[in-house]
């Protein structure tokens, strides 16, 4: 009875270091087949500074978790009655940030990346596929609370998403922040240590849960 008891308390905690791992489903998205990206009507034009925007990523394994940061190439936003627009993130550009050199950073950048011998194609595949991209497909408000819908393109794969987003212009600079928003990587073909896809891992998977947050700069164009 008593190994019973042990064995039971432990499979608890072990499914409790999972679900805290994951990074509480921070506002999870539900990935949908693209759509048509809009056009803001009597809209003012923005460029989006790419030295002062930033997505900001983190992704879970048991018991661990990493941060990091992609940088974008391009972009830009138009605000009127809507707003629309669309961005070019550099997958190349992709950082580990809570990591320091030589205490695993480069080991850990070069798998995301795809450059470390033999392990190309488990993330992201950089030389493949250097760059990502959103355009907005449609923005409601509810209650207050503005969201955000647009295709999101990854690996040459591109689907529709939603998430929380706010917006403010002052002057001729716009700034534009998500809320911290959860997509699942399998639906982009990222499947390397999924235990969704792979039943053989044992406890050495990687959850499929990356949390991100999209911070933006804009000027007028």
């Amino acid at each position: 009875m008593r190994r019973i008891l042990v064995n039971t308390f432990a499979i608890a905690l072990i499914a409790i270091a999972a679900v805290s791992c994951k990074g509480e489903g921070k506002n999870e998205t539900a990935a949908t087949t693209a759509k048509e990206a809009v056009t803001a009507t009597a809209a003012t034009a923005f460029t989006i500074d790419t030295a002062s925007s930033i997505i900001k990523w983190t992704g879970f394994k048991p018991g661990e978790s990493h941060q990091g940061t992609l940088s974008l190439t391009s972009g830009t936003v138009q605000v009127g009655e809507s707003i629309s627009g669309n961005f070019v993130i550099d997958m190349n550009s992709l950082a580990v940030t809570d990591l320091k050199p030589g205490k695993g950073k480069e080991g850990l950048e070069g798998h995301l990346k795809g450059t470390a011998k033999e392990k190309e194609d488990h993330f992201f595949n950089v030389a493949k596929y250097p760059t990502a991209a959103f355009e907005v497909t449609g923005v409601s408000d509810k209650d207050g609370m503005k969201t955000m819908e647009g295709n999101l393109t990854i690996r040459g794969i591109k689907k529709n998403i939603a998430f929380p987003v706010s917006y403010s212009i002052q002057g001729n600079t716009m700034e534009l922040k998500t809320e911290p928003f959860t997509i699942n990587r399998t639906d982009w073909g990222v499947n390397y240590g999924s235990k969704s896809i792979f039943n053989d891992l044992g406890d050495k998977f990687i959850m499929d849960d990356i949390e991100l947050q999209i911070l933006l700069k804009a000027a007028k164009s």
